[in-house]
């Protein structure tokens, strides 16, 4: 792309939007604070897996309902279009500047909330991956990073502290969004028809679907539980599919209206430093320190060093060992603790977990961003990896002991253990670009920051699909083994059809490890809990690979930096 403006778009040019002499630089950071507020919203998905995968049985999973791995897996898709398209737009934005970049980033993250809420309308699961998963993805990536080079060169006396800012508000959208996204579910939200108590309703099944009997013919219906009925303010029984919403179409449309408009608006204070701007009363420092450069590497020849790809494997493992977790934060606390401690690992605590989720990657931003400030980028990545590697070996203990013998000191370990992991894994973004100012110089990062992100992206499947998949697996090995275990003259009682048609019963979501649960003979541990330890394991070993990736960091080398004297660099830290 070229430099010059493009026409009459040119007020959102970054020739156009200079700041003039006096400017104050803390104008700034509110603007891609609530960019990424918005943005950060993507943290929150997890909210929305409940509804999605009951969006046509309501108060439980209909046979035609999407399966949590294909709901979890559109969180997975607008990572992945996050970095790509923060490849794409790094260079862009050294071109054009923060406005042109944020105002796309509106169109497409809002556009694509409003195109999600007609494909779940209208039950087309391509539609909602097009829209959240695609064009809100490549929103997620044009919005992250559209403010970061510009704090660097704004606060090039405090490289941590600015990337701090500048993505804090990423780690902080959920932190909004999950109370708020739960607030509108229960606006839009509508009960299915009830048909009346389970053995007041004649019932059939085929093909692993329940139907009721009645004068109008066999209808489609749900069995929900006390506890799913309660939600909605009714009562165990049979609810007609079809029937009532989740609420979860309108939730979609209303938020990205809302954040179109916040976007736009915070998209228009964006300002750039004069050329030679700096600081009142800084000086650079007058030599290189550690691994601290004051020369410049361009985007190219970046790709070139093996510091980058290090660093693209300390994000892609950091990411992937968390971005899983979020993906089903709220799903795997309620099935690690819910079954165990139902009173306290209630809907509404799950729904705080998130929240929490959200502020501890907020504030882990800030905290780890600025600290490295004073200890340094690869004494900051230590921490992670050597922390980081024991909290996630520890997960497996809480929930395994929680499981054997329930109490509030395993709830509380694996909480605390939770919340520093995600801590730090906020912290691992904010860090990464002021580690990348340090090792290739300020001119360029903005673009090469980009290009790292592609990290994000491959972590953003290699995440979920760990999860996802180890999960189901261990899902599948725990019904074979409680349909063992219960008597077949109770599960034919229970399910309608006898235990050799479990494979077509699990397949249409009316056989579940909770319900089987209820006819296992007394004494029979719930496996429930446990159905995550395979994953946390693996977890802790990626982060063990990226401790040695950080170790054998080093300075770039000499002729990897620029020779033309036009390109000489901001002046360093």
């Amino acid at each position: 792309m070229s430099n010059r403006s493009p026409g009459g778009l040119g007020f959102l040019h970054k020739d156009h939007i200079t700041a003039e002499p006096g400017f104050n630089r803390w104008r700034v950071p509110p603007a891609s604070i609530a960019i990424h507020l918005c943005i950060g919203s993507v943290y929150a998905w997890s909210v929305f897996n409940p509804p999605l995968t009951r969006e046509l049985g309501v108060v439980a999973s209909s046979a035609d309902d999407w399966s949590l791995g294909s709901v979890v897996w559109i969180f997975s898709v607008a990572i992945v279009f996050l970095g790509l398209a923060a490849a794409f737009a790094g260079k862009w934005l050294e071109e054009v500047g923060p406005r042109m970049v944020g105002v796309v980033a509106a169109l497409l993250w809002g556009g694509g909330f409003i195109l999600g809420s007609f494909g779940i309308s209208s039950h087309q699961l391509w539609l909602v991956y097009l829209g959240y998963g695609v064009l809100g993805g490549c929103g997620l990536g044009l919005g992250y990073v559209s403010p970061v080079s510009t704090l660097i060169r704004w606060f090039p006396d405090r490289r941590g502290m600015a990337t701090g800012m500048a993505i804090m508000g990423f780690g902080g959208g959920a932190m909004i969004a999950a109370p708020l996204k739960g607030w509108l579910l229960d606006l839009y939200e509508t009960a299915p028809t009830f048909l009346g108590a389970k053995d007041a309703v004649r019932t059939v099944v085929e093909n692993g679907r329940v139907f009721a009997d009645t004068a109008q013919g066999k209808i489609e219906v749900v069995i929900a539980s006390a506890a799913q009925a309660a939600e909605f303010g009714g009562e165990a029984g049979a609810y007609v599919v079809g029937t009532g919403n989740t609420g979860a179409a309108q939730t979609f449309m209303t938020l990205g209206i809302v954040y179109f408009a916040v976007m736009i608006l915070a998209a228009f204070q964006y300002r750039v430093p004069a050329r030679d701007w700096a600081p009142e009363g800084w000086a650079p420092k007058p030599a290189a320190s550690g691994l601290v450069t004051q020369n410049d590497v361009h985007i190219d020849q970046a790709l070139k060093t093996p510091q980058f790809w290090q660093l693209w494997v300390m994000l892609c493992f950091n990411v992937t060992a968390g971005i899983g977790v979020i993906g089903v934060a709220k799903t795997m606390m309620s099935e690690i603790f819910g079954s165990v401690m139902p009173l306290v690992a209630t809907a509404a605590f799950a729904s705080t977990y998130v929240l929490m989720i959200s502020v501890f990657n907020m504030v882990g931003r800030f905290f780890w961003a600025s600290a490295s400030d004073y200890i340094g980028r690869k004494a900051t990545y230590m921490c992670f990896f050597v922390l980081g590697t024991a909290l996630y070996l520890s997960i497996p203990y809480f929930a395994s002991a929680a499981a054997a013998n329930p109490s509030l000191v395993y709830l509380m370990g694996f909480y605390l253990a939770t919340m520093l992991i995600f801590s730090m894994y906020g912290g691992g973004f904010a860090t990464i670009p002021a580690y990348l100012a340090d090792m290739f110089g300020t001119m360029h990062v903005g673009g090469i920051h980009g290009r790292l992100l592609t990290a994000w992206s491959t972590a953003g499947v290699l995440g979920p699909l760990a999860i996802t998949s180890l999960r189901q697996m261990s899902v599948a090995s725990a019904v074979q083994d409680l349909a063992a275990k219960v008597d077949p003259a109770a599960f034919a009682a229970k399910f309608g059809a006898p235990v050799a048609q479990l494979d077509q019963l699990v397949a249409a979501k009316t056989v579940t490890i909770a319900k089987l649960m209820e006819i296992a003979p007394a004494g029979t541990v719930d496996p429930t809990p446990s159905l995550y330890n395979t994953t946390m394991y693996c977890m802790a070993a990626l982060l063990a690979v990226a401790f040695f990736a950080n170790l054998l960091m080093r300075p770039v080398k000499e002729h990897h930096h620029h020779d033309e004297p036009e390109l000489q660099a901001v002046p360093g830290e």
